[in-house]
């Protein structure tokens, strides 16, 4: 019978307080306090995972990463969600890639008019989601690039569960590039 792993705190603490430094360095929107107390509270609701791998230390600062990361993330959305800045939804991003079917100058022909395909009148601001696009489209994975022009550019379906999934954190995560570009112009 396999006896339960007592875990000190104390050792998970300390590789959590170094995670949270390398985090806190890379990421200028946290404290590496909040980012240590956000991994220790995963290594608290995940601590079955925590005392399978406890040996592993590898292994535990990559759960500890992982955890920081997200964290890090959430803030950082938050706080382009809250600045008085302009804020892509996932919709709007869907639309900016629409616009990849027309070049720039024929769709510059467009501005002010309504559009069948796109079904949406042209604007300025659909156009300054086309240059964000544009410039977000690379920082994506390959996948989630073949997805997004799959389905909304070239307009073909989408096969399986598992790409319609892809491809709804696809659109989510060009939404956030994009909002990363507004914000780093």
């Amino acid at each position: 019978m396999n006896e339960p792993v007592v875990l000190d705190w104390g050792y998970l603490a300390d590789l959590a307080d170094k995670v949270a430094r390398s985090i806190a360095a890379s990421w200028a929107i946290v404290e590496k306090d909040d980012v240590k107390q956000e991994i220790l509270l995963h290594a608290y609701e995940c601590r079955p995972a925590i005392e399978a791998n406890y040996a592993n230390e590898d292994f535990l600062w990559k759960i500890f990463k992982k955890a920081g990361v997200q964290y890090a993330s959430r803030e950082r959305d938050y706080r382009d969600l809250m600045d008085d800045q302009y804020y892509y939804t996932p919709d709007e991003a869907k639309a900016a890639v629409k616009t990849f079917l027309y070049t720039d100058e024929e769709l510059g022909k467009l501005l002010g008019r309504r559009d069948d395909l796109l079904r949406c009148r042209v604007s300025d601001g659909l156009m300054s989601a086309r240059m964000d696009a544009q410039a977000a489209m690379p920082r994506l994975n390959q996948r989630q690039q073949q997805l997004l022009l799959r389905r909304y550019l070239y307009g073909l379906p989408i096969e399986t569960g598992a790409d319609e999934v892809a491809l709804s954190r696809a659109v989510v995560a060009l939404a956030r590039q994009m909002n990363r570009v507004l914000r780093t112009k």
